[in-house]
């Protein structure tokens, strides 16, 4: 470990946002479909940090959707009690806001400015919305000012920008900082970049350069505990997000908890280990919806990234992947090898697709300035149809 990395425990106290403590500096990052109050309680049954809900958009909120309402679900003994807010109206921001800190819903507030889906950003959405710096102020603000009569943090999350010829972080940051935003988080790709490629972690620690007075959070490529304390390390960051990394890895939150602690124990389970997470996650998913068929529909998704690494048939793969019910689970579980070690390696780094870059899907014109037309504005709204992202 390197020296900078193994004096993190002195270096690297609990996280401050706001009125909250996050004991360990580490955020689970919102992820469509992924991190729902089931995830979320296996995750925090492995470790420490602050887990935050999937992305709900905030016209969605306002507006009472039933599945708004059950994204933004927690469990009761779930605290500080996170949700990621999606919007491209000022207005609807601070309406949504603030019915989720009037009502009591939430404890914590992220602004998500990192959505890179094209069906997000060809309307002028997600992470080329900074371009417009202006809206972004706005939207910031609204966002703060719903929050702060309760108290309430508000941070933000973006990328660095469109591409490499269109950044904006370092301005975004700074006018989320000025606004009075608990923290910032940086994706440190583009949306050029989508999630291909090696992560620019040097964005990161000329964000906490130009953000000496706020909390900067880093996030991209965080495989390992040990990625976590390279990033903390190189960059000087004060807390780390995780995402992808977490997929069929819940038990990563207890590495990262070890590691923060300045110990070497890392969690190395056997298949038979794997095995009663994946039931345990099941069971939780079950509970979440109600309904053992969706969840078990649900869990399929994960399965590839669970068992990542470990030697499993073909056969078995395939009929783990189409699972519908607890009872077939149990007999599928049962046919693993389960004194089969840990792979190593194997089973880390990348989950899911990386996929290549991508030109970003913009408005029309949408480059040419960083002012917002009328034109530009009712676009903007078809970004905000749905009720969560990706």
């Amino acid at each position: 470990m390197p020296a900078a990395a193994s004096s993190l425990k002195r270096l690297l106290p609990p996280l401050r946002i706001g009125r909250m403590t996050v004991e360990t500096p580490v955020i689970l990052a919102p992820m469509a479909g992924i991190t729902n109050a089931a995830f979320r309680r296996l995750c925090r049954e492995h470790g420490g940090g602050l887990y935050v809900a999937e992305m709900v958009t905030s016209r969605a909120l306002v507006e009472r959707t039933p599945e708004s309402i059950r994204i933004i679900r927690h469990d009761a003994d779930e605290t500080p009690r996170s949700v990621q807010v999606y919007g491209v109206d000022p207005a609807t921001v601070g309406a949504a806001v603030r019915m989720l800190v009037e009502e009591g819903l939430a404890d914590h507030i992220d602004m998500n400015f990192g959505c890179p889906v094209p069906k997000v950003t060809r309307k002028g959405g997600g992470a080329v919305l900074p371009w417009k710096s202006e809206l972004f102020r706005d939207i910031v603000r609204a966002a703060v000012r719903a929050a702060s009569a309760s108290g309430v943090p508000v941070t933000v999350k973006m990328r660095k920008g469109i591409d490499d010829d269109h950044l904006t972080y370092l301005d975004a940051g700074r006018i989320a900082r000025d606004l009075g935003v608990a923290a910032v988080a940086l994706h440190a790709r583009t949306t050029a970049d989508y999630y291909s490629g090696t992560a620019d972690w040097t964005a990161i620690a000329r964000l906490k350069e130009a953000l000496p007075d706020v909390p900067v959070l880093g996030n991209g490529d965080i495989w390992s505990a040990e990625d976590a304390l390279a990033m903390v390390a190189q960059t000087g960051c004060d807390g780390v997000v995780v995402g992808r990394g977490c997929q069929g890895r819940p038990w990563l939150f207890a590495d990262l908890a070890a590691a923060f602690a300045g110990s070497t124990e890392r969690v190395r389970p056997l298949l038979g280990d794997v095995a009663r997470v994946i039931r345990r996650h099941a069971v939780l998913m079950g509970e979440y919806f109600a309904d053992e068929g969706k969840a078990c529909r649900e869990m399929r998704k994960h399965m590839a990234w669970y068992l990542k690494g470990y030697v499993v048939g073909g056969e078995l793969r395939a009929r783990l992947a189409m699972v519908s019910s607890l009872a077939e689970l149990d007999g599928l579980l049962g046919a693993l090898d389960l004194e089969q070690p840990y792979p190593g390696e194997a089973a880390e780094g990348q989950r899911g697709r990386a996929g290549s870059p991508k030109k970003p899907h913009v408005p029309y014109g949408w480059l040419d300035d960083r002012e917002l037309s009328e034109q530009f504005r009712e676009r903007l709204h078809e970004a905000e149809l749905s009720v969560s992202g990706g």
